[in-house]
């Protein structure tokens, strides 16, 4: 294994370069290889006093494939700061930009040989950089890098900062589009990370709105798998997908119009709905790869939310059984089961054989349930008011009367 051995006070850019170029020529012979490092050195030194760093920078990545298979970690990792330190020296956004794009490009080239160091590397040449769209450029290669290289227990743990990282890059919407896509597919791999990957499906989805049908048409697949995805989740009750066009573009479309009946039987009907939908479409459940028991267990508990949502807050045991389609003994187990996905919260009373709801999860929140919302406020803060102008008026009268006896003593 070849070690990098500092020998002299010369400028480390230049030291990279007689070593890369050293190592590139080793086989060559001394005769050979000789008066090729010096013109390579000398190359770079004009690219220093010229300032020509994009120039450098390309020079000292000329046998990046080379160093990767021939230099230990440490000496890479060294190698890599010193070529990624150079993006400091740019004068313009735009010089920096294009030197990040070179050096991510040529890290990324090979994501399965030492991706963990590839990634650790481009990570120092994010935090180099000052250009917002040059640090989202390094960024996503890093994200392709951890996919491709399955390292993304790596990477994962920035998402949660995607928020703050949004707002400091300050992108645009194709660029958007194809971060929240590729997130969602990095979590798709990892089985307990399926909420997390949905919603950044969604993510993604949303950033159709506003467009027209033909710019639409090109989230169809991922509208579909977004719709399959909520479907087979059997911890997830509640999404916005109806509401998205991007989503409603395939109600009309032939080949994807059942799937988008699907979504809405799961997110507005019952479990008759979905067992009549079933009955003449279980080829295209298969293919979806729905399981029909898992989608009865989730289309029960879902029937069972939309009972709670009466608005007599009473559910009977006998309406329970018929629309879940169960046995009486049964019943107070499907209530057990809402509850503890939270779903529902309510007592049974076994007595009088009825469900008394305090509070139930809807399944789309859109405007008609906002709408809802306002009207509770609105009657929440006149009770209120009366609550309070009852109290001052009790107040005002207590007061009098305890100014008519004071009177009266004297």
């Amino acid at each position: 294994m070849t070690t990098v051995v500092p020998t002299s006070e010369e400028d480390p850019a230049l030291a990279v370069v007689r070593f890369t170029s050293e190592l590139a020529w080793a086989d060559a012979g001394l005769e050979v290889s000789e008066p090729q490092v010096t013109r390579l050195c000398l190359e770079a030194q004009e690219c220093m006093v010229m300032n020509k760093w994009l120039e450098l920078a390309s020079l000292m990545l000329t046998s990046a494939d080379l160093i990767f298979s021939n230099v230990s970690e440490k000496d890479l990792e060294c190698i890599f700061t010193v070529i990624c330190n150079l993006v400091t020296k740019s004068e313009s956004s735009d010089g920096e930009l294009e030197m990040a794009k070179l050096i991510s490009g040529k890290i990324t080239q090979q994501p399965n040989d030492k991706p963990v160091l590839r990634l650790k590397i481009l990570f120092n040449l994010y935090n180099l950089l000052e250009n917002p769209y040059s640090q989202f450029h390094v960024y996503m290669k890093a994200l392709n890098l951890a996919f491709n290289g399955k390292v993304t227990e790596h990477i994962v743990p920035s998402f949660k900062k995607m928020d703050g990282f949004l707002k400091e890059w300050n992108i645009g919407i194709s660029d958007q589009r194809e971060l929240f896509l590729t997130i969602s597919n990095v979590l798709k791999e990892n089985k307990s990370s399926a909420k997390d990957s949905f919603k950044f499906l969604t993510k993604y989805l949303a950033t159709f709105s506003g467009e027209d049908a033909n710019t639409m048409s090109e989230a169809k697949e991922e509208a579909v798998r977004a719709i399959v995805e909520f479907v087979r989740a059997p911890d997830m009750f509640q999404c916005d997908l109806l509401d998205m066009p991007a989503v409603g573009l395939l109600e009309k479309d032939a080949k994807n119009a059942l799937v988008y009946q699907l979504l809405k039987i799961f997110l507005t009907r019952r479990l008759d709905a979905y067992l009549d939908f079933h009955a003449a479409n279980s080829t295209l459940l298969k293919s979806c790869g729905l399981v029909h028991e898992d989608c009865i267990t989730k289309m029960r508990l879902m029937s069972l939310v939309d009972l709670a949502s009466d608005e007599s807050g009473q559910i009977r045991y006998s309406v329970i059984r018929d629309t879940l389609r169960i046995n009486d003994d049964e019943v107070e187990l499907w209530v057990v089961k809402a509850i503890t996905v939270k779903l529902i919260d309510c007592k049974m009373d076994q007595m009088n054989q009825v469900v008394l709801v305090s509070r139930y999860t809807e399944r789309v929140f859109g405007q008609h349930q906002w709408e809802t919302i306002q009207t509770k406020l609105g009657t929440w803060r006149a009770n209120i008011a009366n609550v309070i102008s009852t109290i001052q008026a009790n107040r005002v009268v207590e007061d009098n009367t305890q100014a008519v006896q004071g009177l009266m003593i004297r």
